[in-house]
C-alpha cells in the first residue's frame, strides 16, 4: 500500500475504535453535507453558478462520459504522483486553486488553507479576492509553495502595486484569470442579494494596498468600509484588455505567468506567441458563461495545439482520483482543485481542508494500482476507452 493510500487504512483503523472521519470521504457527498449545514449565502456564493448553471453540470458530465480501462498484473505498489511545473518538483499534480472570500466559509479563510497546503507540500493558489492580506497568507504557508492569482483591476498601478506585493511575499507562479473580467449572472447570489465585496469580505488585498488607499483619500478603517466597497467595485476587473496587454505582466513580474480561462486552441496558441509560460484549461467552474463547453472537453484540442510550447493545467470538476487521471490522460500536466476544499474548509476549518486533500490523493493513488498505472505523469489517453 502507497504513503498516500495509508488515509485509507488510517480511517479504517480508527473505526475500530469507534472513530468515524469527520467529513464525508466522498466529495460530491460533502458538497450535500455542505448544503445543508452552511449559512445559505455563503454556500450559494460557493456552489453557484451562471444562469441554468447548466456549464457546471456538463463539467462533471463530461467526466462521466470517459472511462478508465484498467489493467492487470501490472506489479503496482507504489505509484508515482510527483510531476513538475515550470521547473519546481511537486510532490503530486493537485494544486488548492484560487477561491475567493473564503471567509465566509470560516473565520480563518485563506489562512487555513495556507496551513493545511503546507504542511500536506500541496501548492496554494492565491485568489485576488482574499479575505486576509497576502503577505498573512504567505506568513501561514511559511515553508510551503504558493503562487498568486491577479484579478486585473481597472488602472494598471493597482496592478503593479498587487505584483510587487506578492513578488516580495514569495509567491513564485503568476495566474492571471481572464474569464471574470465582469461578473456574470449567477441566480443564486442574485436571489439573495448577495455579494460579499459590497459587504467588506473578500477585499482585504485592496484596502491594504497602498495605491488602492491613495485613491480613496482617507484611512480604510471599519467606518469607512462601505466606501472602500464602493472603491472596489470600481477597479474589480477591466473588460477592456486585449492580447496586447500582456506584456505589461512580464515587464512585472519575475517568474511563470499562467493564463486561466482558456477554452479555445487558438487562445492558447495566441498564449503561447505571446511568450505566456502556461494556461489553465477552465471554465470557471461555470460560474461565467451560462452554455459554455466543459473544460474537460476542451483539454484535448488546447492539450494538441500547445502541450510542446507551453505548460497546460486544468481546473473545473475535479472531485475523484479518476478525475486527475483522466484531466492528465488528455494532456493536463497538473489540476487544480477548488469547491471541494472550500466545503471542507467551511465545514471543519484547516482539519476539513487537510481531509479533503487527503482522500482526494488517496482516491488517486489507490486508482492507480487498481488501473495498473505505474507514473501519473506518463498517462496518455491510452487508458481510456475508445482511445
Amino acid at each position: 500500500m502507497s504513503v498516500l493510500a495509508g488515509y485509507q487504512r488510517e480511517i479504517y483503523f480508527d473505526g475500530l475504535r469507534g472513530v468515524l472521519p469527520v467529513l464525508p470521504t466522498d466529495l460530491g457527498a460533502l458538497e450535500r453535507v455542505a448544503a445543508e449545514r452552511l449559512e445559505p449565502r455563503a454556500f450559494g456564493y460557493v456552489a453557484g453558478a451562471a444562469g441554468t448553471e447548466s456549464t457546471a453540470r456538463a463539467n462533471r458530465d463530461a467526466f462521466e462520459r470517459r472511462r478508465i480501462v484498467p489493467r492487470m498484473l501490472s506489479g503496482v505498489t507504489e505509484p508515482d504522483i510527483a510531476v513538475e511545473l515550470f521547473g519546481e518538483p511537486m510532490a503530486s499534480p493537485v494544486l488548492l486553486g484560487p477561491v475567493g472570500v473564503l471567509t465566509i466559509m470560516h473565520p480563518d479563510g485563506e489562512l487555513a488553507v495556507a496551513r493545511a497546503a503546507a504542511g500536506l507540500a500541496t501548492t496554494m493558489v492565491l485568489s485576488t479576492a482574499s479575505g486576509h492580506p497576502m503577505e498573512e497568507v504567505a506568513e501561514a504557508n511559511a515553508g510551503g509553495r504558493r503562487w498568486y492569482q491577479l484579478y486585473w483591476p481597472k488602472g494598471r498601478d493597482l496592478a503593479e502595486s498587487f505584483l510587487e506585493r506578492a513578488l516580495a511575499a514569495g509567491y513564485r507562479t503568476l495566474v492571471v484569470t481572464l474569464d471574470n473580467h465582469t461578473l456574470a449572472w449567477r441566480p443564486r447570489d442574485l436571489d439573495h442579494s448577495y455579494l460579499p465585496f459590497l459587504r467588506g469580505v473578500g477585499i482585504a488585498n485592496y484596502v491594504t494596498d497602498p495605491v488602492f488607499q491613495k485613491a480613496i483619500g482617507h484611512p480604510v478603517g471599519e467606518h469607512y468600509l462601505r466606501d472602500a466597497a464602493m472603491a472596489w467595485a470600481a477597479v474589480f476587473g477591466d473588460p477592456s484588455l486585449t492580447w496586447d496587454d500582456l506584456p505589461f505582466l512580464r515587464r512585472h513580474w519575475d517568474g511563470p505567468i499562467v493564463l486561466k480561462g482558456i477554452l479555445h486552441a487558438d487562445d492558447a496558441r495566441r498564449a503561447a506567441d505571446a511568450g505566456m509560460d502556461g494556461v489553465v484549461v477552465s471554465n470557471h467552474g461555470g460560474r461565467q458563461a451560462d452554455g459554455a463547453i466543459a473544460a474537460l472537453d476542451a483539454l484535448p484540442a488546447v492539450a494538441a495545439a500547445v502541450g510542446d510550447r507551453l505548460t497546460v493545467l486544468f481546473d473545473s470538476g475535479i472531485r475523484t482520483g479518476s478525475d486527475v487521471i483522466k484531466a492528465m490522460a488528455l494532456g493536463a500536466r497538473a489540476v487544480l482543485l477548488a469547491r471541494p476544499y472550500a466545503y471542507g474548509l467551511g465545514l471543519a476549518g484547516e482539519a476539513g481542508v487537510r481531509h479533503v486533500v487527503r482522500s482526494l490523493l488517496a482516491d488517486l493513488s489507490i486508482t492507480m494500482t487498481v488501473c495498473g498505472i505505474p507514473v501519473l505523469r506518463e498517462v496518455t489517453a491510452d487508458v481510456l476507452a475508445g482511445s
